[in-house]
């Protein structure tokens, strides 16, 4: 069931979006040569935690740590640890809050110092994919058109879309319906309405768009170990337009 949102579910929704985008900027800021990605998530944690909010990712589903860090050619749900950042990497946060009943969620990638050409662009494109994404979700539209927007925009670029993982509602759950894939058919799926609250997140890959998952249940790789970049907005759909809920 997609569970639609009144306008002081809404407003209470925002200080939750609002924890979570600024504790990804904050990560942003903090990521340095040198810091294993084990300290990252500690920050991050203590970032959360002072704004009087909880890691809406510490346990979920067992995980272990308060943000997904993925380093490189893992997709996503990276488990931080020992792992030290090194010049020319890219991490990508993800990261939410639960703050009063609601849940935020967002995410992006990171340069580690300066980066190479190719890691540069594959970042520019992904991120410019959510915008083509967010420019759909509109009062009318169906989840489709912001699936299709994606998928066109990355893959006229060369760059291919992970299929096995994809967006979703996001409110009182951090999971909600509907799901939001990167990839599919304008005009199809659920109909887009005012008060439905999605994450939208392009996960694009350089290489082919095949996974694999390692052996903790958790880590996404790209099966050919080329890089991948995610990034993600928790938006509302208004009768004004989309609005982007994680705006730091």
């Amino acid at each position: 069931m997609i569970i639609v949102k009144n306008s002081r579910e809404l407003n209470d929704m925002r200080d939750a979006c609002r924890i979570s985008a600024q504790a990804l900027q904050f990560a942003g800021e903090s990521i340095k040569v040198g810091m294993t990605t084990g300290e990252l998530d500690r920050k991050i944690r203590h970032f959360i935690e002072k704004q009087g909010a909880t890691p809406s990712f510490l346990g979920y589903g067992g995980f272990p740590a308060s943000a997904c860090l993925s380093v490189n050619e893992t997709v996503i749900h990276g488990i931080p640890g020992d792992r030290v950042l090194h010049e020319g990497d890219i991490v990508s946060v993800d990261v939410g809050a639960f703050y009063r009943g609601y849940h935020g969620d967002n995410a992006a990638t990171f340069p580690v110092g300066k980066i190479s050409d190719e890691a540069q662009a594959l970042l520019d494109a992904t991120r410019e994919s959510l915008y083509e994404g967010i420019a759909q979700a509109v009062a009318g539209n169906r989840i489709g058109d912001i699936s299709h927007a994606v998928q066109a925009y990355v893959e006229e670029r060369g760059y291919s879309v992970v299929r096995q993982y994809v967006g979703h509602g996001v409110g009182t759950h951090l999971h909600e319906e509907p799901n939001v894939p990167n990839f599919g058919t304008p005009g199809r799926g659920p109909r887009l309405v005012p008060g439905m609250t999605i994450a939208i997140e392009p996960m694009i890959n350089c290489g082919t768009h095949e996974i694999e998952v390692l052996p903790d249940g958790w880590t996404v790789l790209t099966k050919d170990r080329k890089l991948s970049a995610h990034f993600e907005h928790t938006i509302a759909v208004t009768t004004e337009g989309p609005v982007i809920l994680t705006q730091p």
